[in-house]
């Protein structure tokens, strides 16, 4: 039976102690970072009053949701709510999955400050697992004083803004721990304004059991998965020997900007053998394919173009129930992670090849000099809505786009 859950969010400033000894000031939900983890099952009602106590206007965007137009938590949509003001947000969570919230309101520096949590919705038959841990990567990028980096850089526009400090939950570099011979779910989520993680586990085999949509019809065995701004995953981790230490680790990667160096997010301490719990993977998730890879595309968005195209700039609008099959094309010499607001899409091809595994995601890195063809169906939810870069700098910048759904 479908609930209703309510949740008071206080968007504030309070210090936020990231290492021991060493804080800034936050931008809070409730005076944390990140903000409280959002559960909920299938089908519930969530209700969120949110207050804001900033000195500056704030909203939120529900990542991930398929929700009403009117709740995405955008300026297309909503008045960004003002210093001493409130808003509620009201919707259904219809997909089981890792989702998040977070500012979409000067986001460049709120989200930055620590304006974000995570929103956990489970299906009737989620799989079962020793523990399940929701871990939110994110960085910092701090001046020789130890204080936030002023914002609005001429070169983080073009490049993007990343920092040396690497969090887990809003911490630097934590120490977790995992019993030995038991196996985790984690569920991950790339917060950061602009940071590609190629995340690595010690190089040790993991499976890939989920991905911004939820649940993968079958699991994929990795050693790395790359995360990119805005994007989730889910991993079955261990098991493992009692008394290793593994790192948890970015291994280099280039999105256009040179490769970056192997940089440490945190360790996993493996502690005493316990007996593993782990019963089912529960009921495999089926993801029907929405087209083949011959459908010729309805639309081609330049990626290009967007980022020289001005800010909030219209496109066509789509109708419901008529097939979207997209080209994202990107020329430029940098990578881009596309973001879809409001709907679930699949990767159909990449520089002509056919995806080799469908899932539902609703942000896709376009790599530099490629074209990543999408496909999705825009349901019976008319209203405003936006795709844009999820690296922060060129959303604000201007790299993105408006579009209307239509009856």
């Amino acid at each position: 039976m479908a609930g209703i859950v309510e949740i008071d969010l206080d968007a504030r400033e309070a210090d936020w102690e990231f290492a021991p000894g060493q804080s800034i000031p936050g931008f809070t939900f409730n005076g944390e970072v990140p903000g409280r983890t959002i559960e909920a099952n299938r089908g519930d009602t969530i209700v969120v009053r949110l207050a804001n106590n900033l000195p500056q206007p704030t909203m939120v965007h529900w990542h991930g949701i398929r929700l009403p137009a009117q709740m995405d938590g955008t300026g297309a949509v909503q008045e960004a709510v003002p210093p001493g003001g409130t808003f509620e947000y009201r919707f259904e969570v219809p997909d089981a999955g890792t989702h998040w919230y977070h500012s979409h309101s000067n986001e460049t520096e709120q989200v930055e400050r620590g304006l974000y949590g995570a929103l956990i919705v489970r299906g009737e038959n989620e799989p079962r697992y020793d523990r399940e841990r929701v871990l939110i990567l994110d960085d910092l990028k701090l001046d020789d004083g130890g204080d936030l980096s002023p914002f609005g850089d001429s070169h983080e526009h073009h490049a993007g803004r990343e920092g040396d400090v690497r969090l887990i939950n809003g911490q630097q570099e934590p120490e977790l721990e995992i019993a030995g011979g038991q196996i985790e779910r984690w569920r991950l989520v790339n917060a950061a304004n602009t940071m590609y993680v190629r995340l690595s586990i010690g190089g040790r085999p993991f499976s890939v059991i989920g991905t911004d949509g939820g649940l993968l019809q079958e699991p994929r065995e990795a050693a790395e998965v790359l995360l990119t701004p805005g994007e989730r995953v889910e991993l079955a981790v261990g098991p493992f020997e009692a008394g290793e230490e593994i790192k948890i680790e970015a291994l280099p990667y280039d999105r256009g900007q040179g490769e970056s160096e192997c940089a440490p997010f945190g360790s996993l301490r493996v502690g005493a053998t316990a007996p593993s719990r782990v019963t089912t993977a529960g009921e495999p998730t089926a993801v029907e394919p929405l087209t083949s890879a011959a459908t010729e595309a309805t639309r081609s968005i330049d990626m290009k173009a967007l980022m020289h195209g001005g800010h909030g700039q219209r496109v066509d609008p789509v109708r419901v129930g008529e097939l979207q099959v997209w080209d994202l094309v990107n020329e430029t010499g940098s990578d881009h992670p596309f973001h879809l607001h409001g709907f679930f899409f699949q990767v159909v091809q990449t520089n002509g090849e056919t995806a080799s595994a469908l899932s539902w995601e609703d942000t896709v890195n376009v790599p530099k000099k490629s074209c990543v063809r999408i496909a999705w169906l825009p349901d019976d939810r008319p209203g405003e809505w936006m795709y844009h870069c999820h690296i922060l700098e060129h959303h604000a910048m201007g790299m993105m786009a408006h579009f209307e759904v239509v009856r």
